[in-house]
């Protein structure tokens, strides 16, 4: 089975942080996809953490390189629809990227975005909880 994981779910394993097991246990065994904005929306939350002192170089570096071993299946979006959905929701096109990924996909998923779940089912998409 398959699943498509945001942002917040790789960052939250590779900085271990407190949701890191829970990420790991409802990812257990399935095949991770998400779109193609993935390693670079990582890249922008590792800058910004860094910049806001939360991490040194070394650290924002090592958590790339870690995050870029997780196997996962990166796909192509249609971007017009995502920007629909962005606008529709009044919610910033990063995120809407993991929507319209499930969208596309029939895909259920998975974030630690609570706002980003509400969204996604209130498009009938299934989140994981």
């Amino acid at each position: 089975m398959e699943i498509v994981s945001d942002a917040s779910a790789f960052l939250a394993v590779v900085l271990d942080e407190t949701d890191r097991k829970w990420v790991i246990e409802k990812t257990s065994g399935l095949a991770l996809i998400s779109p193609e904005v993935l390693p670079y929306e990582i890249a922008n939350a590792l800058t910004a953490m860094k910049k806001k002192g939360r991490l040194t170089d070394r650290e924002a570096l090592g958590a790339f390189s870690i995050s870029q071993r997780i196997p996962v299946r990166l796909v192509p979006i249609r971007i017009y629809d995502t920007l629909k959905v962005a606008i529709k929701f009044n919610i910033y096109a990063y995120d809407a990227f993991y929507i319209q990924c499930c969208l596309e996909t029939k895909l259920p998923l998975i974030s630690l975005d609570n706002h980003m779940c509400e969204v996604a089912k209130s498009l009938s998409i299934k989140v994981v909880t």
